[in-house]
């Protein structure tokens, strides 16, 4: 028989007690797990800190942090925290495993470093996008890589393909994907690449140089040579603005009349601004094109469709999709009727389209451009009805700097539509068109009210409810842009951006232009529209974009509270531009932000003082920051207060209304303070309106410059899985 003694102990130690030991000792020891669960966390944990934190944990955990499935695969990308010490001993002791590595945007690694990747020879895919490449250190690279199949890599001033070797050349005719970023007029090393599949490229040739010399875009002597296109699957072109950038892309297009590629199932040719045709080559393989090609990805300049000879010729009704994935008429003078032809009346072909880019596309949503000029803007219903009845599976839709407006007391709405696209993960939509027909609907029993006092009353309508009692108040509709957000819970991407919305630092436009009047009904959107969005809780990325309607910015703090997943936010031009009200809102919101890694703020008279940047300070993932304020104003020691609590921070650009002197005593005291340490950082600070910002924009990483600092729409800008 047990004593007391002995049966309270065995009380204390019972089965619950037992329970929660072994659940405490669980949570604690995580290498009780199986390697299987170990090596799926240890995926999510970036390569250095494998190598040099978690590896010295236990044995076990330095046997994992090798295994083939984590080394094999290597991305330093957005991995600003990795110095040159720490990258050049992951190279050294991983190297032999390695067979994906990607380096794109590590600007800040020296040539040192990027020479120990000839240390990698079993390198099939390599990405140096951004990285510091010249044609010996390439050419010494690929006479080792023997086995490379994949690459990227920019092309700069002084890029010379003769200095090529021929172990080299041997490498680059087994490259089928070539991704090239072009700052010099050159083909590059397209012309070594003779069994290429996939070719992207990016023209980014300035119009000027540095003392104010034109540019030509004539390729020099030696760089003439015809590239081979005879085997391309994917053709990918990105043309910023300049006429440079127009020439040499024209080379490379004249090419394709020559040796037209028989099985192209991708192209994609983003040109902004007017893109004049070459002639007879241009014809040539346009009508290639419409004959032998069965397309998945289109995109073709806005000229050669808007009113031009090809449209005449009937090109969108003779190029045949054959499943498409991938359609982008990006400001196109694109009728319903147009749209209805290659999607609509095709609908048993489009139940593929995962994404489709209308934006600035004012007439797509009309069926006939004559209705245009009647229906001020109003959307025809049979036609958005009939594409999301034929593309149920599309994600990423961008309907943006267009007046897409739903008809006034029709019961009818855009966005009831669109809510019946259920797998939608990305949205673009201009602000006005999810303004509410009838919002005024609450209002109403009061005016009705006002005439019963002065009895006026209309022979057969009876102004009081004949039993005497108070009519009740008309209940205003349930908000449709509620509802559309209520049906894609998923939604991972949202912008509302004003139809005639331009930035002063435009991504895809050649200068500054002037600011043009919001749409009038796009003041009917207020605070309470914004805290609709808090329902997305998956949402990761949000720009909102000429808001005139917003008042105290309250719906800001609503969405800080729910969306905890929040990554990216972009505002510009919310309320009155010269009075920025929704400031306390905002540093409210931020306080919740603990997700936040960039934040781009864009607005005339924002003062950057103390109050926001200790906001700012809670958002402990951040690590870009853009302020774009013509007349704006900064505090210097607030802004050295944050960027010291903010370890993370490795981007800092700020173009306001401040002296230049101001400016560069600022920039000059963040490098000296905080470059040794964070070996990324790139900081610049600089006024709006002076003559040499364009240098200043020249010299910013290009992952920056085109992902946050200049302002574009990004939905549907590429297609899905455009590169790795």
């Amino acid at each position: 028989m047990e004593s007391g003694d002995d049966a309270e102990a065995e009380a204390e130690s019972g089965p619950g007690r037992q329970y929660s030991e072994r659940g405490l000792g669980q949570a604690r020891n995580l290498t009780e797990f199986s390697d299987e669960i170990l090596l799926n966390i240890l995926g999510f944990v970036p390569s250095c800190d494998l190598l040099l934190n978690v590896r010295r944990v236990s044995r076990k955990l330095a046997a994992l942090c090798v295994d083939k499935s984590l080394v094999n695969s290597i991305s330093l990308h957005k991995e600003y925290q990795e110095s040159d010490a720490k990258v050049t001993l992951l190279l050294k002791e991983l190297a032999g495993g390695i067979q994906l590595l990607k380096l794109s945007g590590c600007y800040w690694l020296s040539g040192s470093t990027i020479d120990l990747v000839t240390r990698c020879k079993n390198i099939v895919k390599l990405d140096l996008t951004g990285c510091q490449m010249t044609s010996l250190r390439l050419s010494k690279m690929l006479s080792v890589l023997r086995s490379l199949r994949s690459l990227a890599l920019d092309i700069k001033q002084g890029f010379d393909v003769g200095q090529l070797s021929s172990a080299c050349k041997t490498t680059l005719r087994k490259v089928t994907e070539l991704k090239q970023t072009l700052f010099t007029p050159s083909y590059g090393i397209v012309p070594c690449c003779t069994k290429l599949e996939r070719l992207l490229l990016y023209f980014e040739i300035p119009d000027r140089t540095r003392d104010g010399e034109m540019l030509s875009g004539q390729l020099m002597v030696g760089q003439s040579n015809i590239p081979h296109y005879q085997n391309l699957k994917v053709f990918y072109a990105r043309l910023s603005p300049g006429y440079v950038n127009q020439e040499v892309g024209r080379f490379y297009l004249s090419v394709l009349s020559i040796r037209t590629p028989e099985n192209l199932r991708a192209f994609i040719l983003s040109v902004p601004g007017i893109f004049v045709d070459t002639g007879c080559s241009t014809w040539n393989f346009l009508d290639c094109m419409t004959k032998n090609f069965s397309l998945e990805a289109l995109q073709l300049p806005r000229s050669w469709l808007n009113g031009s000879s090809l449209l005449h010729s009937s090109l969108l009704h003779t190029i045949t999709l054959s499943n498409p994935v991938y359609l982008n008429f990006s400001h196109c003078i694109l009728s319903g009727c147009q749209l209805s032809h290659q999607i609509i009346n095709g609908g048993r072909n489009v139940q593929s389209l995962v994404s489709l880019n209308l934006s600035g596309c004012v007439h797509c949503l009309l069926s006939d451009c004559s209705v245009f000029r009647k229906a001020k803007d109003n959307i025809d219903f049979d036609v958005v009805e009939a594409l999301v009845n034929c593309c149920p599976n599309l994600k990423h839709l961008n309907l943006s700097a267009a007046h897409h407006h739903s008809p006034e007391g029709t019961g009818q709405h855009l966005c009831l539509l669109l809510a019946r696209l259920k797998k939608l993960r990305s949205l673009s939509l201009p602000v006005c068109c999810v303004v509410q027909s009838g919002k005024n609907v609450g209002k109403q029993p009061s005016q009705s009210l006002r005439r019963g006092l002065r009895k006026k009353v209309r022979i057969g309508v009876a102004a009081y409810p004949n039993d005497g009692q108070e009519q009740p108040p008309l209940e205003a509709p349930p908000p449709v842009f509620g509802t559309l957000l209520e049906n894609v819970p998923f939604l991972e991407e949202l912008e509302l951006i004003g139809s005639s919305f331009s930035s002063n630092v435009p991504r895809n436009e050649p200068a500054i232009r002037n600011m043009q009047p919001p749409c009038e009904r796009a003041q009917r959107i207020r605070d309470e529209e914004l805290m609709l969005i808090g329902q997305l809780q998956y949402l990761r990325l949000l720009t909102l974009a000429q808001l005139p309607g917003i008042l105290t910015g309250s719906g800001l703090t609503a969405i800080g509270l729910n969306c905890q997943q929040l990554q990216t936010l972009s505002l510009a031009n919310l309320g009155l531009l010269g009075n920025v009200a929704y400031m306390p809102a905002l540093c409210e919101m931020l306080k919740h932000c603990k997700q936040l890694k960039d934040l781009r703020l864009e607005q005339p008279y924002l003062a950057a003082c103390a109050q926001f940047f200790q906001a700012l300070g809670h958002c402990s993932s951040l690590r870009r920051l853009c302020i774009v304020s013509r007349h704006g104003t900064f505090q210097h020691s607030a802004v050295l207060s944050f960027m010291t609590k903010c370890s993370d921070v490795i981007m800092c650009h700020m173009f306001t209304g401040e002296t230049l002197v101001a400016c560069k005593k600022l920039q000059q005291a963040l490098i000296r303070g905080f470059q040794t340490a964070r070996p990324a950082l790139n900081v610049a600070i600089f006024p709006l309106l002076h003559e040499g910002l364009a240098d200043v924009i020249r010299d910013v990483p290009m992952m920056h410059l085109d992902e946050i600092t200049l302002f574009k729409s990004r939905v549907a800008e590429d297609p899905p899985r455009l590169w790795w």
